[in-house]
């Protein structure tokens, strides 16, 4: 679980839709503050059509204690927007995986929106 977590962490940094969803089940998803939930290619192309880039800084991924297949990726998001303003912010990201692929088969985002939510609502294509 951890390396599917740091694998995603990468390929949303890169912008890569496709080497995203290919950690994914087939209808797996994204719970985002901003876009709703919304498939993994959908999200990622949506972030990426909103960047010029983006730095993630992993502080760790965290496995369920409780015996539940999900982990939690603790990271730092720097996000440069292509209209040229830029956030930084923490973000939390509960993985959800499924039992009988092992795939990742949801995420929903968890950061706190009111110190963005100014420069970043109205920036998705």
């Amino acid at each position: 679980m951890q390396q599917a977590v740091r694998k995603y962490l990468t390929a949303l940094e890169a912008g890569d839709a496709d080497k995203a969803a290919a950690l994914f089940t087939a209808d797996g998803w994204v719970q985002s503050p901003f876009l709703g939930r919304v498939s993994v290619r959908d999200y990622v192309a949506k972030v990426a059509g909103a960047s010029s880039r983006a730095k993630l800084t992993v502080h760790d991924v965290l496995v369920s204690a409780e015996g539940h297949l999900r982990a939690v990726g603790y990271y730092l998001y720097d996000w440069w927007l292509k209209d040229g303003s830029n956030v930084s912010f923490e973000c939390a990201d509960v993985f959800n995986f499924d039992p009988d692929t092992g795939r990742i088969a949801s995420i929903v985002l968890v950061y706190d929106t009111h110190l963005i939510r100014g420069v970043v609502e109205k920036k998705y294509p």
